[in-house]
């Protein structure tokens, strides 16, 4: 009788097992399709920036790769492989290109639709001119933790490749004191190298240029000479604060409110000059933002003193009326920034008839601004000409004022193509390529 029971529960067992397995599968396959319907109906097919790509035919559909993801169910397994289900919603973290067993996911720029330019780098963050590197948001590695560890990664390759010293001449120039900036000079001097930090604003980068209160890292990360930073999430006030306190306990020298004009190849080594003066180095890591110059809308009116392209101080607009355009993050977090100060009134321009490339939260958020009368979002809009107290606007061949005090304008930036090229650094545009 034992005996027999035994043998009913291992074949049991056996049986039970392949079918909870091929349950879940299904299930998890229906909630993949789901998703991805769902982004394809709403037009959230093209990723904002660094993204996987899956090589369908070397996926063994381990479904390693979905869990793996800090943002949550970006890819899914269906139809027995690894597919993007929420492509917007994706930002670059690479986690799942770790976990894939058998390599079957590279991480890449642009898409077959959507080129994306970028400065030429190597894999070891060298330029097309030697002795050049990038590291960080002008490489395309937006996301700062990532930023980080490109910073110190680069530092390292250059160490390595320095093969003799000079008391006049810089070891390393690192132009821009972001994320990226700020890591490589710390790596720079726990490597005891001889260098110069330049930043043509303040530190923190881009980050500067972010609403109040903005969440700016999601993930915890690693900092020379500092240590690990545990942080879930970190708001803009709270990086900064961070970096300066970096800065203190590491004894870190930066040259704030420096902008370098020229970088030029001169007697085997490069002449840096900025606004305060001349340096000699052997290397040159560039950690600068991509937004070099904001883009314009290239409408009358637009050099007007009520239209800015950044956004600092919500607290300063109480009280007025405000017109946003653009429907990237920068421009739905401004709107919501500015819908929550008393008195505020606030409407969003976008030319597209839905919100394509922004983060889940914002996307929630914005919706629910929307369902409150918070946000006046005018889809599928453009502006014509910017007035005293309006602006012209054209939807669907229908033209319509909208009065207001100030208009902010997120349309993007402008690669710093012409400094790049003055260089002589190399431009490309990637269409899903690495």
């Amino acid at each position: 009788m034992i005996e027999h029971l035994l043998n009913f529960s291992v074949a049991t067992i056996s049986i039970g097992i392949p079918i909870w397995y091929i349950v879940c599968n299904v299930k998890k396959s229906s909630s993949a399709k789901a998703k991805l319907n769902h982004s394809v109906s709403s037009g959230l097919t093209e990723p904002v920036s660094l993204h996987p790509k899956i090589d369908i035919n070397s996926c063994i559909s381990t479904g390693a790769c979905v869990p793996a993801c800090p943002e949550g169910e970006i890819l899914g397994v269906l139809e027995g492989r690894a597919t993007m289900v929420s492509p917007t919603k994706c930002i670059g973290h690479g986690a799942c290109e770790a976990a894939c067993p058998v390599e079957a996911i590279s991480l890449v720029f642009g898409t077959e639709k959507r080129g994306v330019e970028l400065p030429h780098v190597k894999a070891n963050f060298e330029t097309n001119v030697p002795g050049v590197y990038i590291a960080g948001e002008l490489g395309g590695m937006g996301l700062i933790r990532n930023a980080i560890k490109q910073g110190w990664e680069a530092v390292d390759d250059i160490h390595q490749s320095l093969t003799k010293k000079s008391d006049q001449v810089y070891d390393l120039a690192i132009i821009g004191a972001g994320p990226a900036g700020i890591s490589a000079s710390l790596q720079a001097q726990k490597n005891k190298l001889k260098f110069i930090t330049l930043e043509q604003d303040d530190i923190g980068g881009t980050v500067l240029s972010y609403p109040r209160q903005k969440i700016v890292m999601t993930q915890p990360m690693d900092i020379p000479l500092y240590g690990k930073v545990k942080f879930r999430e970190i708001q803009k006030e709270n990086l900064l604060g961070l970096w300066n306190e970096v800065i203190t306990k590491t004894g870190l020298e930066l040259n704030i409110k420096e902008k370098v004009e020229t970088v030029e190849r001169r007697n085997g080594f490069f002449k840096i000059t900025s606004s305060k003066g001349e340096y000699l180095a052997q290397r040159v890591l560039l950690s600068i933002g991509r937004r070099g110059t904001p883009r314009k809308l290239g409408v009358p009116g637009e050099k007007s003193s009520k239209v800015a392209y950044r956004l600092l101080e919500p607290e300063q607009y109480k009280r007025k009326k405000v017109l946003i355009v653009g429907g990237g993050d920068s421009a739905i977090e401004a709107a919501l920034s500015l819908s929550e100060q008393k008195g505020t009134d606030v409407t969003l321009s976008y030319r597209k008839n839905v919100f394509s490339r922004i983060k889940e939260k914002n996307d929630q958020r914005i919706e629910e601004a929307i369902r409150q009368d918070r946000i006046n979002v005018q889809f599928e809009s453009n502006v014509l000409e910017i007035k005293r107290e309006q602006a012209i606007l054209e939807k669907k061949g229908t033209q319509f004022t909208i009065n207001n005090d100030y208009v902010f304008i997120f349309a993007g930036g402008i690669l710093p193509t012409q400094f790049l090229q003055s260089i002589g650094i190399s431009i490309e545009k990637k269409f899903g390529e690495r």
